[in-house]
């Protein structure tokens, strides 16, 4: 999945102001119910709601909005085409795609992320009624229109891209990544540079509804010289091998006998979140100890942070995508604001520093 560059986008409404959202669908029912639920929070205003893409472009210049929501299947100028548009003529503008939980869906969902959307919203299917589509949408989307204009606070222990905070002695014997918000694009660049002699296994946990981790796992496969799976009972971790979580499962590792294995269960949420990388870290921690290497990328809240603080207490070493080059800080910020992160990088020196720490 390539995937396009685009400049630093917008992080916070203007001061004392409310976040601007216009609302692009052509289902009459689906606008009257995000005007409804966003128009509930004090710190959203919805400045317009259009029935078409282009509509929506031509509306964008008197609205100046902060962010649009953008159905995926509208007729005419459908949501990518009008993704397409608004990349070029307003770069910094954010956008959240509204896609069904598909297999055609998330494959479009992916081809939204791959031209630059900063997130989407899968939309609920047979909820029965209108409390429950509404308590769907806050839950889902106001969440994730927030996590754009929120501003991290600085991390005064990080002075710079790559500052180490401490020098770990042990060998590398796994890789574990956690991701959220802006994952997809952000793993679509860090895989496929990593080396196909890879001396170690990876293991993934991003945010992500089952279909859709299905079909990460297949374009990454397809992207780079890494083995890459969506991941199943009783897996070997090996060399060269990258597991993705399977979407609405946990993901464990254990010992059966000389290897190592994946273990899926569907034990309680952490952290609203199933997978959650919190789970994935704690189990890497308790099977290798200090020859982990955990990575944290982009992604909103703070899950993977109580995992860290274990990883770190047994002695492993950890990266952190930088703010400049993440969609959301949350995750990444969290643990570089407690003190856990070794080195603080950028996306595009990541691959060359993990694959530098597992060769090493």
């Amino acid at each position: 999945m390539s995937v396009v560059t685009t400049p630093v986008r917008g992080t916070r409404a203007a001061a004392g102001k409310r976040i601007r959202v216009l609302i692009v669908d052509d289902s009459l029912v689906i606008r009257h119910l995000l005007k409804v639920a966003l128009e509930e929070a004090p710190d959203i205003e919805v400045v317009g709601a259009e029935a078409s893409g282009l509509a929506a472009l031509e509306r964008i210049p008197e609205l100046q909005p902060d962010l649009v929501t953008l159905d995926i299947e509208m007729p005419g100028i459908d949501g990518l085409e009008t993704l397409r548009r608004i990349r070029r003529q307003h770069p910094r503008l954010r956008t959240i795609m509204f896609s069904t939980l598909t297999t055609r869906g998330a494959s479009a969902t992916f081809d939204a992320l791959s031209l630059g959307a900063d997130d989407y919203v899968t939309k609920a299917a047979n909820v029965g009624s209108l409390d429950k589509s509404l308590e769907n949408l806050r839950s889902e989307l106001i969440p994730r229109i927030r996590q754009f204009f929120t501003p991290a606070a600085p991390v005064a222990s990080v002075a710079g891209p790559a500052l180490v905070a401490q020098t770990r002695k042990s060998s590398v014997k796994v890789i574990g990544i956690g991701v959220s918000t802006g994952g997809p694009q952000a793993l679509s660049s860090l895989i496929p540079r990593l080396p196909a002699n890879l001396p170690v296994g990876v293991l993934i946990v991003q945010h992500m509804p089952a279909m859709f981790t299905r079909l990460l796992a297949e374009r990454l496969h397809t992207s780079g010289p890494l083995d890459v799976m969506e991941a199943e009972e009783g897996v070997e971790v090996k060399p060269g091998r990258v597991i993705v979580a399977r979407g609405d499962y946990h993901l464990r590792v254990k010992r059966n006998g000389p290897a190592v294995v994946t273990a899926l269960d569907q034990e309680p949420q952490e952290n609203s979140c199933r997978p959650a990388v919190d789970v994935l870290f704690r189990s890497l921690a308790q099977t290798y100890g200090a020859g982990v290497l955990a990575v944290v990328l982009t992604g909103m809240g703070h899950d993977g942070l109580r995992g860290m603080r274990e990883l770190r207490a047994a002695g492993a070493t950890s990266l952190v995508q930088d703010q400049a080059s993440s969609i959301v800080w949350g995750m990444p910020g969290a643990v570089a604001q407690a003190g856990l992160a070794d080195r603080v990088l950028p996306l595009d020196q990541m691959a060359q520093e993990m694959t530098r720490l597992a060769m090493g």
